[in-house]
């Protein structure tokens, strides 16, 4: 191959972000936005947060990245307040679909109640079990009223940077007494030809012991089809091995999964109509 691997840079990083984003089909042209939510109880305390992302990839969706409730204010319809809310604001946004992740350790019947069902599913290496939920707003639910919905007197308000990090420390501390921790090694690489100039490049990352994971994966167009995105994908695949770790996971579209699906990765899951018109796939691959 006459090409050389090297370190990619922060701005050939960028570079990918863009081309990929010319490559991914648009639903809407609005720019990806987080907000962030909290609930105050009467006495002013916060006792409930959320953060949300709208128009990820200019599809009409809304990614519920964190949700998180204080222990002591539990089962009094506090989370409901939060998904019900969310939910308005994506309608409002003009968005067709919420998203969202959780762990078997944490609340998948409560996110079921509420009309979310799961696309994703994947064993941990520590035991646990790793959903991706979907709801899609232009369909019929059933609307779920807690039996407890002593939540009526606490109020939803926009939140702040401070209350996102909050949220983050929180599930961060609670996710500890789960799971393992591990070390992430970042596999940023790219291919350049004799004259140093790119030609391909990944973003990926591998966390010891437990998966690999390929963020992003481009090659210029006049170069496809010639190994270079195969050969940067056994790179990770490689590293990860290394690192003990038995599985490479990435997502890929109706419009790229042929070739992850020609490197043996098989698919866990699908969301469809999203973008709308097409589907988007989670994939894996055991080493």
């Amino acid at each position: 191959m006459n090409y050389r691997i090297e370190e990619l840079t922060k701005q050939e990083a960028a570079y990918i972000g863009e081309k990929i984003n010319e490559i991914v089909p648009r639903e809407v042209d609005a720019d990806e936005e987080e907000f962030v939510l909290k609930v105050e109880n009467e006495a002013g305390e916060t006792v409930g947060w959320c953060v949300a992302l709208a128009y990820e990839y200019h599809w009409a969706r809304v990614l519920l990245e964190l949700l998180w409730v204080d222990e002591r204010y539990r089962h009094h319809g506090i989370g409901s307040k939060i998904i019900r809310e969310v939910e308005r604001i994506a309608r409002e946004k003009g968005c067709r679909v919420v998203t969202l992740g959780t762990a078997s350790y944490m609340a998948r019947p409560f996110y079921e109640k509420h009309g979310y069902q799961v696309f994703t599913s994947m064993k941990t290496a520590d035991g646990y079990i790793d959903y991706s939920l979907v709801k899609y707003l232009d369909s019929d639910t059933h609307y779920y009223m807690p039996a407890d919905n002593s939540g009526a007197k606490y109020k939803v308000l926009p939140g702040n940077d401070h209350d996102a990090d909050i949220i983050t420390n929180g599930i961060k501390t609670y996710s500890e007494a789960y799971e393992e921790k591990c070390t992430r090694d970042d596999f940023c690489k790219k291919l350049v030809n004799k004259d140093g100039k790119f030609a391909a490049g990944v973003i990926a990352n591998v966390n010891r012991g437990f998966e690999g994971v390929v963020t992003a994966l481009f090659v210029e167009e006049p170069l496809r089809h010639q190994g270079l995105g195969t050969y940067l994908l056994r790179e990770v695949e490689k590293l990860a091995k290394e690192k003990n770790a038995p599985v490479v996971l990435t997502s890929a579209g109706d419009w790229n999964v042929g070739f992850f699906k020609k490197n043996g990765y098989l698919v866990r899951g699908e969301l469809k109509d999203v973008p709308k018109g097409h589907v988007c796939y989670e994939l894996y691959k055991n080493l």
